[in-house]
């Protein structure tokens, strides 16, 4: 019997662990885009001053090593002013592969689990 039990108390802690993995993947693709979405809208409303804004300055440094990683991976014809789009596609890709995922495993484990 407390073996059975001690099987228990690890499967519930590899759900909890992969539970806790697969949201902050989640977390993180949401962190990631809101921070590119908010470095295009500034650019947009700054213009080309957008280089002397401190804010703009806070989410470039955020937001360049998304870009650097995009650029790394995406082909060599992807101009350079679509980087942000394209860093945009994939986390928008990445965090619905993971809502998608989370949606999945809490259904396969029970709901109130996931809560």
């Amino acid at each position: 019997m407390a073996s059975r039990n001690g099987a228990s108390r690890l499967i519930w802690g590899t759900l909890q662990a992969m539970l806790l993995f697969i949201t902050a993947v989640k977390m993180l693709a949401e962190t990631a885009l809101m921070l590119l979405l908010g470095r295009g809208l500034l650019a947009l409303l700054a213009g080309p001053a957008r280089a002397a804004n401190p804010v703009y300055r806070l989410l470039q440094w955020l937001t360049d090593p998304l870009l650097r990683g995009t650029r790394a991976v995406m082909p060599g014809f992807l101009l350079e002013r679509h980087l942000g789009l394209a860093a945009g596609a994939a986390l928008l890709l990445i965090w619905l592969l993971s809502t998608a995922l989370k949606v999945s495993y809490c259904l396969r484990i029970g709901v109130a689990l996931c809560q």
